[in-house]
């Protein structure tokens, strides 16, 4: 199924799914709901494959067999621990919901990171991972019948490509027009798969544009730079058009300067950063105020009361305390809670910083907070008092489970 908040949403795997549970085809879903009280599970790892020089997919089986169930363009969050020190890493999903057995991360080896060179080294059959579950609103919406742009460069082209899978299983007469951007012909990831899918399936039309050749192959099609000039050679009906787009925040500023440029409707662009570096320029992050069982809609006032620092306009702090820590530390009004600890020299588990991976969720336990989040967490865990530090600002003095 493909989640979508405008009046019309695509729902492609549903039906599937309900026909091959009926069928006995497919075992119980390892869906969102099913990952327990922490909202994570463990990954066996069943096979990897050599995508490019320096990037392999990574293809899991959930422990006790469970079929997956997520939206294309999803990602999940690895817990780790590599030489002794705990890593948390996003990785965009690339396979389909429509393969429900397997789940597949598809990574590049980044020189001197930590996480994907572990992953590269060590991660075969048997490995066992454990990962949060799915989360991430860069998912397809649209009316019946709808035309997309998929617009990628370098890594950033799995959470398209999982989109793409997932039209292609199931016949999907959407026309799509892929362009993705590489270094060079080496570095194209999943070339082969996409020449194939669009050989097959005429609605789906793949772009390669590559900066130079590699040394053993020249490269003959489009070079260079995807441009505004490129662009609208490519995409004469882009008015008409979705637009999804994946990869570094520099590729992705540029993109959005050419469609600025030609005067696109950008309520119909989407976007989302694999890297996590960099929040998009117009994403509105959904803002909760979040006080001990109670949670109020966006734009609701709460019942907090204004101190006499802050009528006479002075910078107002809290005192915030980690229960487990068994430390407490001030953080001020416009601070998030992360941030405060980091001062104070507590190291709690974060990775995407932006509200968006999950990875510092915890308990509040008392006080409230104004959390602006980007999908890092779920309506059922807000109404649970759990909350993401990484971008909670106190309202009051805070007590967490941390």
């Amino acid at each position: 199924m493909v989640a979508g908040t405008g009046p019309h949403t695509t729902v492609i795997a549903g039906d599937l799914f309900a026909a091959q549970a009926g069928a006995g085809l497919t075992p119980p879903l390892w869906a969102p709901d099913c990952w327990g009280e922490e909202d994570q599970a463990v990954l066996v790892c069943r096979k990897v494959l050599e995508i490019t020089h320096d990037v392999k997919s990574f293809h899991f089986e959930a422990e006790g067999h469970r079929a997956f169930s997520f939206d294309p363009g999803q990602f999940i969050t690895l817990q780790l621990e590599i030489d002794g020190a705990a890593f948390s890493r996003c990785y965009t999903i690339s396979s389909p919901p429509t393969r429900p057995h397997l789940i597949s991360i598809t990574v590049k080896r980044v020189p001197g990171g930590p996480v994907s060179n572990w992953l590269h080294d060590h991660v075969g059959p048997g490995t066992r991972i454990t990962a949060q579950a799915p989360l991430g609103g860069f998912t397809l919406t649209g009316p019946p019948g709808p035309r997309y742009l998929f617009l990628s460069a370098g890594s950033g082209i799995t959470p398209v490509m999982s989109m793409t899978r997932t039209l292609y299983d199931l016949g999907s007469d959407a026309d799509v027009l892929f362009v993705h951007s590489a270094r060079t012909p080496a570095d194209i990831i999943f070339r082969r798969e996409l020449e194939a899918i669009a050989a097959v399936m005429p609605n789906i039309r793949v772009v390669h544009v590559c900066e130079d050749d590699y040394p053993s192959e020249r490269w003959m099609g489009l070079r260079g730079r995807l441009s505004t000039a490129m662009l609208q050679a490519l995409v004469p009906d882009l008015e008409e058009r979705e637009t999804y787009t994946c990869g570094p925040a520099g590729y992705m500023a540029s993109i959005r300067a050419m469609l600025g440029e030609v005067g696109y409707d950008m309520r119909r662009y989407h976007e989302e950063s694999f890297s996590f570096e960099s929040l998009p320029a117009l994403a509105v992050p959904p803002s909760v105020h979040c006080g001990r069982g109670t949670t109020l809609p966006d734009g609701a006032e709460g019942d907090h009361t204004p101190s006499p620092d802050e009528e006479a306009g002075a910078p107002t702090t809290y005192s915030v305390e980690f229960v487990r820590s068994g430390l407490t530390v001030t953080c001020a009004a416009d601070e998030n809670l992360l941030d405060a600890a980091y001062t104070a020299g507590l190291r709690p588990p974060a990775s995407c910083t932006q509200g968006m991976c999950g990875t510092c969720k915890t308990t509040m336990l008392s006080g409230e907070v104004d959390m602006q989040h980007n999908g890092g967490i779920r309506p059922r865990e807000v109404a649970q008092n759990k909350i993401l530090i990484c971008c909670s600002k106190p309202l009051s003095d805070v007590r967490i489970d941390a």
